[in-house]
């Protein structure tokens, strides 16, 4: 359903889904008994237009509002309002995201509401003189920021991530600067091309006098990539669209994570695995995780924990030749002051979460199991490949293991507290014995509530939704914020 969103032009902010099963059968029984019967028409309008094509905008905007091509079968509301052109959509739509059209809407609605009513007030005039051109530059917009769109996973046409390279061995500065170079093509393509509308349509509309033709970087809605914040300009700020060198590399390491899962395939383009039979014939080159868990340690505990399981892929991926090089390239886009796998280990374990769900707006698909703040034990788990007996895997294959590797460290470090040859490595080795008692309490009372679900076998319908079903394990999960 298109709802609007960010200031977007062209295509994109496809980011809702709504349950129309059976011609929206249970919407329209709660509306019917929200007013106490009567039509259910009274919320849902112009049902002969759904699922069609359509010019779709942001209704309520603290700025001016941007059109954007819907070619997916969608629903519409008010928020995200829609019209349906029987001819010449190109030329509406150039029309409608032209300096043009931003100069009579401050006309005709001062306000910050730009609904159905106010954009069915815009003068068209019609040119044929102009007509092919205007299709010509609106179609390479549409295609230009189509591309963008896809470039990011949240896109339900990503196919696979714009970093990965076309043949091994390879580097990722490589890919990344190859990526970086698509990008500023084309923000730059799509701003002459948006700037040439506006000559066109400032003409056909007398306004030589009135406008120019020029458009602001920050108003360009594209990704455009920089190294670092440091190195953002002052045109670029306010520009939703800006990302850096780490943003990518993170993006990536997400990326990764979801072949771990086998939510995508090196194999498969788009989408590998997500609900169904699992078929691990798609998977030939990277094989997924086997039983759904992969835990986040702050040492080397596990011989499949996250890092190991990374290191693994980027290895797959890039080859062996350049391992040392793209580890390097990557703990340096993360930061950190530690070695390139510490600094890796401390982005999972730190950060790596809470990227996760601003991506997926607070409905994460990998779910953190996690203890608590001494970071005792953390796994991820991919929720659409949860079962009943998730979590007695993870009690028994992870945190059960976690404790008697903490008592076996704990021990360690008690003798060496004793025979400790300065009074230096004595205060140190206690320390360390502090941290490692801290976390065998703490994972100790874990194991408790994990004991309590393994026992539960707790089902999940994925259809009730993130939200709904994170609560049911709301206690033992990390809180998303």
């Amino acid at each position: 359903i298109n709802k609007g969103g960010d200031y977007r032009k062209w295509y994109g902010n496809k980011s809702f889904l709504i349950n129309w099963y059976h011609d929206g059968e249970e919407i329209k029984q709660a509306i019917i008994k929200k007013y106490h019967g009567g039509s259910y028409t009274k919320e849902i309008r112009n049902e002969d237009k759904y699922f069609k094509d359509s010019i779709t905008w942001s209704a309520l905007t603290a700025g001016l509002p941007s059109f954007r091509f819907s070619d997916y079968g969608a629903l519409f509301d008010s928020a995200g309002s829609s019209m349906f052109p029987i001819n010449e959509k190109e030329y509406i739509l150039g029309l409608l995201n032209s300096k043009v059209v931003d100069e009579i809407l401050k006309v005709l609605n001062p306000t910050l509401n730009y609904g159905a009513g106010t954009i069915g007030k815009i003068p068209v005039v019609f040119s044929n003189n102009h007509k092919t051109s205007i299709i010509s530059l609106v179609s390479k917009n549409v295609n230009k920021a189509r591309n963008d769109w896809d470039s990011f996973e949240t896109s339900w046409d990503f196919s696979r991530h714009p970093l990965l390279p076309s043949q091994s061995p390879a580097t990722v500065a490589a890919c990344y600067g190859t990526f970086r170079a698509t990008c500023e093509e084309r923000f730059l393509t799509l701003k002459s091309n948006e700037e040439e509308l506006n000559r066109i349509f400032i003409d056909i509309y007398g306004l030589q006098d009135e406008l120019t033709p020029d458009i602001a970087d920050k108003d360009v809605t594209v990704a455009r990539i920089y190294d670092s914040k440091d190195d953002i300009p002052d045109s670029m700020k306010g520009n939703n669209y800006v990302l850096t060198k780490s943003d990518v590399v993170k993006s990536l390491l997400s990326y990764a994570v979801g072949c771990m899962f086998g939510r995508y395939s090196l194999d498969v383009p788009g989408l590998a695995y997500a609900g169904g039979e699992f078929d691990w014939s798609k998977y030939p080159t990277f094989r997924p995780d086997e039983d759904d868990i992969i835990p986040i340690c702050d040492d080397e505990y596990f011989e499949d924990d996250i890092v190991d399981r990374f290191c693994t892929w980027l290895r797959t991926v890039y080859g062996e030749e350049h391992y040392q090089e793209n580890l390097q390239f990557i703990s340096d886009a993360l930061g950190g002051k530690g070695s390139p796998l510490e600094n890796i280990r401390g982005y999972f374990l730190n950060d790596f979460y809470k990227d996760h769900c601003r991506t997926y707006k607070k409905r994460p698909i990998y779910w953190l199991f996690d203890a608590g703040k001494k970071n005792s034990f953390k796994a991820l788990v991919y929720i659409h490949r949860y079962d009943r007996d998730t979590m007695a895997r993870m009690r028994t294959g992870y945190v059960y293991k976690q404790q008697e590797l903490y008592k076996t460290r704990i021990e360690t470090y008690k003798k060496r507290v004793d025979t400790a040859a300065t009074q230096a490595d004595k205060n140190k080795y206690k320390k360390e014995l502090k941290r490692l008692q801290d976390q065998f309490d703490e994972i100790h009372a874990y194991e408790e509530k994990i004991h309590h679900y393994a026992d539960l076998r707790q089902e999940i319908d994925l259809d009730d939704g993130v939200k709904h079903n994170y609560a049911l394990f709301a206690d033992v999960l990390a809180k998303i914020k």
